[in-house]
């Protein structure tokens, strides 16, 4: 599972003394393991589909971040983000490009904009970008 590796990648950040990518990757562990409490009082379990959810939403929280220290002008905190962003991105599967979502959306013989949302979210989840999807399902 996608969450081994990490613990794995975890463990070796430790022993390098690399703190930037044992922060993050403890900050993806703790998250799975939050979600997985919640799904066991459920009775579930976490999948892999979980973790790239939980992969997807911190790429965009250290987005958010590093946008705001490019204001303040601080390059050492987004140098530091940006080598997170890097280390952690590699463990979401390959998007779909524009023109394979518009081929997708032209396939289909439904083009309202919640048939097309609702079929990308149970074809394709974490492997596009769902307001990328909205916006190209906009402009046809």
């Amino acid at each position: 599972m996608l969450i081994d590796d990490i613990k794995k990648a975890s463990v070796e950040a430790m022993k390098a003394r690399d703190s930037i990518a044992k922060g993050i990757y403890s900050i993806i562990v703790n998250k799975y393991m939050l979600l997985n409490i919640e799904k066991k009082e459920k009775g579930e379990q976490a999948t892999d589909n979980d973790m790239i959810s939980i992969i997807s939403k911190t790429l965009k929280e250290l987005a958010d971040e590093k946008e705001s220290y490019l204001k303040v002008n601080n390059q050492e905190k987004v140098n530091a983000i940006a080598h997170q962003e890097e280390l952690i991105s590699k463990y979401l599967p390959k998007m779909l490009s524009e023109d394979e979502i518009r081929k997708e959306i032209n396939s289909l013989e439904d083009k309202s904009i919640p048939s097309i949302m609702k079929h990308f979210k149970a074809n394709f989840q974490g492997k596009v970008d769902m307001s990328l999807v909205n916006k190209i399902a906009k402009s046809i």
